[in-house]
Parts: structure tokens; sequence; C-alpha cells
């Protein structure tokens, strides 16, 4: 259906929106200023929602409007003959349907545009139909993504490849599926990373052997092999990656260190480089880190109710210290983040010193580590406790001076927060007096330790029931009268879960809150085992304790919680 343009932002049609007379007129005139189309003015100005507003354009135009549109009928041919910038500027995406193409807008007052994009695809009868900005633009990037050349056609013309060749072409683009260079190391290298976006990796793995070049990703906690690259094109690769990390690229026998920030489609990427020299050349690891990502809440880090309430009540505390423990890459960080976000109000002032700042937080002073110029945890604690903060909040202790400088900050009136790397709860206490703490001041400033790990969920689309035997149930702490309608579920492997029969990840948990009893036996002993038995007396739940609910639950597998806790 052709919209007529005057009578799309007539007074009649504005109406329907709830806007007056006056408002209707207000719209036009920013239209006429800024050029902008009827959806984002009413939607950024007006305050109306965009679902409300394309269900109303459905029924006024009679344009169909498709909540989700259907990826299995991307013709990824358009990629080929049409910018990505000019399709992501107008928000349209061609797809292909059993009555003919269709194209998707966000906007049918972009005329224009749309006519434009018939011609050049020689669709000239296309339908339109409406989809939200978000459904669009994501359409785009997978399709750009896919219409990318595989890894074996990159391969098959990089062998030979020198690091000269690729010098010439450092500049990034604004978005690395813009990137229309012809360098197949280039082009190789942002395959390579936008795959990983796509496939929700945390680390990339290249790995050099004697005849052999591995790329691997770290998915959900654990490895995969990706693609075999020729060694031949191990420098060239690794020169690549060096001048996006301005690193020095002559340099092949000291390990550096460096960091990239990217544009993936509407995802901000902060990328930390690690390159050391190998026995068989330089072994390089990327670690992923979406700046884009949403900080999570409380109540979605996967903490029962119970144990909710009480850590609720805990981080209000006026004072002392929280520690929450666990290996590298158990999910520490975000727990803090979303805890931080909890307190984070006008009336209470935040300063935190990380290595590295993982997400910026509105209304929370954050410090970065800087060792080169001797800004360390324990020199940046030392300031930012004469700035009048509430709460303090240290990345790591990782010596005995920062561990004195937060427990005398704590016991001077201050909440802090800091994370150690410690097997579980109990612990914690043993690696404070292992610090040079006295015993007296570890008891009366600890508030609570929290150990966790990150576990993988199973694949909702895979997932099988199962009767496990009583020696697999064991393992965990699961008996027979546990198992009463419940059902028990283990993984398979599909194409939604890259066949692994997992996707996604979440926390278990386990809460060690500082008691009387518990203060007392400290102060006779650090024994982990004894300090532990006396908190699980007193109600804490462990972490295979925790595990096994999640499977009880049908969360996650018995082989995940017994991999994850190793009990």
């Amino acid at each position: 259906m052709q919209i007529n343009p005057e009578s799309f932002y007539s007074n009649r049609n504005l109406a329907k929106y709830g806007l007056s007379d006056d408002i209707a007129e207000e719209v036009r005139n920013l239209r006429a200023a800024k050029g902008d189309g009827m959806v984002d003015i009413l939607t950024q100005h007006k305050g109306i929602a965009e679902t409300d507003l394309l269900h109303a354009m459905e029924e006024e135009f009679h344009i169909p409007y498709l909540p989700e549109l259907p990826m299995n009928n991307l013709d990824i041919d358009f990629t080929k003959h049409i910018s990505i910038q000019f399709l992501k500027k107008y928000r349209m995406v061609p797809l292909v349907s059993t009555e003919g193409p269709v194209i998707a807008v966000n906007d049918p007052s972009n005329f224009q545009a749309f006519d434009d994009l018939k011609r050049i695809l020689n669709v000239g009868g296309a339908r339109m139909v409406l989809a939200t900005r978000t459904a669009i633009l994501s359409a785009i990037n997978v399709a750009y993504d896919m219409g990318h050349d595989s890894e074996d056609e990159f391969i098959h013309d990089m062998n030979g490849e020198s690091p000269d060749s690729i010098i010439s072409e450092i500049e990034e683009t604004a978005d690395l599926l813009d990137d229309t260079s012809s360098a197949p190391v280039i082009k190789l290298v942002n395959l390579m990373l936008s795959r990983a976006v796509k496939a929700r990796a945390s680390d990339i793995h290249i790995e050099p052997f004697q005849k052999s070049l591995i790329v691997r990703y770290r998915i959900d906690g654990v490895l995969y092999n990706i693609m075999d690259v020729p060694k031949g094109i191990q420098s060239s690769l690794a020169s690549r990656i060096k001048i996006m990390a301005k690193l020095n690229i002559a340099e092949k026998r000291l390990p550096q260190d460096g960091r990239i920030d990217i544009k993936i489609g509407d995802k901000l990427i902060d990328i930390r480089v690690s390159i050391i020299p190998t026995a068989f050349g330089e072994r390089i690891v990327l670690r992923l880190l979406d700046k884009t990502g949403i900080i999570l809440k409380m109540t979605d880090l996967g903490i029962d109710d119970n144990r909710l309430k009480q850590l609720n009540t805990v981080i209000h505390s006026p004072h002392g210290i929280i520690l929450v423990t666990g290996p590298t890459g158990s999910g520490k960080t975000t727990t803090l983040y979303a805890v931080l976000s909890t307190l984070n109000n006008p009336d209470v002032n935040i300063i935190t010193i990380e290595d590295p700042i993982e997400y910026q937080i509105d209304g929370i002073g954050q410090i970065q580590v800087n060792p080169k110029i001797d800004l360390t945890f324990a020199r940046g604690l030392r300031s930012i406790v004469r700035q009048d903060p509430d709460v303090i909040l240290v990345g790591e202790i990782r010596d005995g001076e920062t561990a004195e400088i937060a427990i005398q900050s704590s016991l001077t009136g201050h909440l802090v927060f800091s994370t150690l790397h410690t097997n579980d709860a109990a612990s914690s206490i043993t690696r404070l007096i292992d610090m040079g703490m006295e015993p007296f001041l570890v008891s009366s400033s600890l508030v609570a330790v929290i150990a966790q790990r990150l576990i993988r969920l199973l694949c909702p689309e895979c997932r099988e029931r199962y009767v496990p035997d009583h020696e697999s149930l064991a393992k965990v702490g699961i008996d027979s009268q546990m198992l009463q309608d419940r059902t028990i579920y283990r993984s398979t492997g599909c194409s939604a879960c890259m066949k692994t029969g997992y996707r996604g990840r979440t926390a278990i948990f386990e809460m060690m809150l500082l008691n009387d009893d518990l203060k007392k036996l400290i102060l006779k002993t650090s024994d982990a085992n004894e300090i532990k038995q006396e908190a699980v007396k007193h109600g804490m739940k462990t972490l295979l304790q925790d595990g096994a609910t999640k499977v009880l639950e049908g969360k996650t597998s018995i082989e995940e919680i017994y991999r994850v806790t190793g009990f």
C-alpha cells in the first residue's frame, strides 16, 4: 500500500496516538527541522511505546506487523548489492516469503528510501511489513555476518601473506561488519571476532604448535576448537592483532598486553589482548567483554529467596567487609556490580578501585589500577578513604597491605566489598590470616563471605529426561527422598547449543554469615574445615547443596555440578 506523505502526518492520524492538534503540529515541525521519521519522533520525543505505535500503524494503514522476523528466511544475496549503512540508517531489511519479496521496515514514512531499495534490488512488487528497530537491526547484522566469506576462503587466499602487506590498512571502521578491506588476514580476524561475539564466547585462543595453528573459543566456560589455520599465516595473524591493539609488531621475544575497542553490530566490545612467546611462536589470548551488557540485578543472580533476603540485609550493614570468593571467571565481579547497583542511590557515596573496570556505572566513582605509575590497590585504597566514601569496592585483595587497609577502613565506619581467590567461603578466613591479618581483626571486621561458581544451563531445546544411577546421585548429595516428583535431565546436543547440550550459565552460591559462634571459633583456629562445619551447623548451604538444588529444578546436569565443584 502506498501511503500519502501529506495524510500520514495529518491531525486525524496523529490523534490516533493520543496527540492533540498542538502536539501534532509540534511533531510536524520536529520532522521538518530534524528530518527524523515519525516512529523516531513519537517514541523518542513523545514517549509512545514502539510496539503500541506499530500496532496502531498496522490497523490504520493495513501493513502487517511482525513481532519477530523469520530469520530462517533471510536471503543474504542482497548484501552484495547494498551497503549495511544504508539499511541501518533507514532500518529496513529484505526478507523472502512464499508470496514473493518482502521488505521489513521500522518506519513506513521513509517512502523514498523504501522505493530506492526496491529499485536497487529490482523487486518492484515487494510488500512492506512492520517490525521493531531491534528486530530489524539484528536481522541486518546476521545477514551481513553470514554474507562474509567463509574462513576457508580467507585461508585459501592467505598463504604467503606478509606482515608488511597489512600495515597500511590499520584504521578501524565504526562497525566491524562494515569493514570492506580486501586483505584476507584482516577479513579473517574480523570474522573470528564477529563469530565469537555471535557464539557468546568470552575468550579467543590462538595457539601455535609445531605444524599447526589452532583457534579455540571459550563458550560458557569451556573451550571448543573452532578452526585450524595454516601455520604459514601465523606471523601475519599476530601482526594484525598487534596493530589493532597498538603493540610493537617487531617484538616477538617478550610478552605484551594491550586492548582493542571494536563495534560489532549494536554491541560495543572491549578486548583485552595477551601475547606470550612460546616454543612454536606467539600464543595469543583475546578476552571479550561486551560493554553494552546489562548489569544484572541481585534477583537475576540465581540466589534462592531466603538467601536473597539475608544478602539484602547484609549489604545494608553500616560497616564491615563482605568478600566474594571463587576462581578466575566464576562471576565474582558480576555479583559485586549487582550489589553496587542495588546500593547506588544519591545519598550513598560509592567509590571503587578495579583492574580492569568492566562496566561504567553512573553515580559511582571508579578508579582503574595502573601499576606503571604505581597506582596499586593498596595505594588507591589509601586515597579513597580520604574521599568520604560510604561504600568501597576493592577489585581484589592480593596482598597483606591491601587486606590491612581494607580491614582498617571497615573498622572506621566504611562498608567494604572485595574478592579473594579461594575454593570456598571458609578458606577465605585461612587466606586472610595467612596474609598476616590478626584473627581478632578478621573476626571483628568480616560480615559475610560468599563463595560462588558458574554452572552451565541445560539447553531447553534438547535436554532429555533420564533416571540416574544411585552412585551419580550420591556424588552430588541427592537421595531417593529428594527425588520425589522431580525429573532429572541430561545434556544431548543440538544446533541451537552448538552440539554442547548447554546454553547460558547461572551461579551456585555458598553464603557464610559471621555470627558470634563463628567469630569465637576464628579467634581459636584458622582451620577451614572446622569453620565450614560450624557454618553448616548454623544453616549454611554449601556449593554442592546449591548445585544439587539446580539439578532437581531441571536447570543443569549432575555431570556439570560434579565438574564445577569437583567434590
